[in-house]
């Protein structure tokens, strides 16, 4: 088994980073940072994030394990406390992999073209103030959007900041990508739907702004500035993302564990099932 590791930075992170490293020489896992079987990343699901940027040119031949130093992380099905037992599932064991979607970004300017993947999301905003984009969906115009901008998000990235903007949480399981907007404004020139869209892995959205205005664009962590753009194609991605699970961890349970804090043995809650 060879491995790479990403840690936050922080000193908690390095401390832990350094024992991850003498436990697996231990137990006979060789570290490779150039061809790793996993990928651990160690801090936050930023620092998940990040990690999947760094080697995103090779999701098809790895699989991803996040370990968190601070409250339980999306992505993370590891607490900091937790390491030993994880190195010794690592090197004994072979884990059950999950596929993500990806969602695959392509902007095209008057320069070029530029392809991006996203694990989370897609923002669009504009530098100056107030977004004025067309999206059409297949080819055809479907809104005129204004307001303060768009996301276009993963099933893993409907957790995100498509949740907070009134989005729908997807399973990951579902092949698709979701639009959702920030703060639109509606009037009789700029209408909108109102609500998120789901679109399925054979649908495509194209997002047509001005080539006059400047944009902020955000893939995941990572934010760039953009001029004359002149159309943005968001469509499921043919590569997925696969994390290894070395103990099961079901998606609702993490969505549960993230934003309801359910206790199984509280009994309240026990009660209330049973009415």
């Amino acid at each position: 088994m060879k491995y790479a590791l990403l840690d936050r930075g922080d000193r908690l992170s390095r401390e832990l980073a350094e024992q991850f490293h003498t436990m697996a020489k231990e137990r006979g896992l060789t570290r490779d940072d150039q061809a790793p079987d996993i990928v651990l990343s160690i801090g936050g699901d930023g620092t998940l994030l990040q990690a999947f940027h760094r080697y995103r040119d090779h999701v098809d031949s790895l699989a991803f394990v996040g370990v968190h130093t601070g409250h339980l992380g999306f992505y993370a099905d590891w607490q900091k406390d937790e390491l030993p037992e994880l190195v010794e599932l690592m090197a004994k064991m072979e884990p059950t992999t999950v596929s993500y979607p990806l969602l695959r970004v392509e902007i095209i300017t008057d320069s070029g073209t530029n392809v991006y993947l996203a694990l989370n999301e897609f923002t669009l905003k504009s530098v100056e103030g107030t977004l004025v984009a067309q999206l059409n969906i297949n080819d055809e115009p479907f809104e005129m959007f204004r307001g303060d901008g768009i996301v276009v998000s993963t099933p893993t990235g409907s957790t995100g900041y498509n949740k907070s903007v009134n989005g729908s949480i997807i399973h990951p399981s579902l092949e698709a990508l979701q639009i959702a907007e920030i703060a639109s404004i509606n009037n009789r020139v700029y209408r909108t739907l109102g609500s998120s869209i789901i679109l399925p892995k054979h649908h495509h959205c194209d997002i047509v702004t001005a080539p006059e205005e400047p944009l902020a664009i955000g893939i995941d962590h990572l934010v760039m500035q953009f001029d004359e753009v002149r159309s943005i194609i968001c469509t499921v991605a043919d590569e997925k993302v696969r994390f290894a699970r070395y103990r099961p961890f079901p998606f609702w349970n993490r969505v549960r564990e993230a934003f309801i804090g359910f206790d199984q043995n509280d009994s309240s809650a026990s009660w209330k099932r049973k009415k």
